[in-house]
């Protein structure tokens, strides 16, 4: 059996035609922007509200990290 085809913790991915890991892993996404298309992806089926607010702070941090933009106003 395949580890793309399981998940442990729920299954919010599970039926999605591209699974973000693998969209992840085939773009050679970094950390922070990999966690962005997660929680971007998951947010109506597993946490909401709380998953975009995580998107929004890993924006934040590339932001600041990438560009030395420290505030919201890009």
């Amino acid at each position: 059996m395949s580890a793309l085809t399981t998940q442990q913790g729920g299954n919010h991915y599970k039926d999605l035609a591209i699974q973000p890991v693998e969209y992840i892993f085939h773009n050679r996404l970094p950390y922070l922007e990999a966690n962005v298309v997660k929680y971007v992806t998951r947010h109506k089926s597993k946490n909401g509200v709380e998953d975009i607010r995580k998107a929004i702070h890993y924006c934040q941090m590339i932001l600041e990290l990438e560009y030395g933009i420290k505030d919201d106003k890009a």
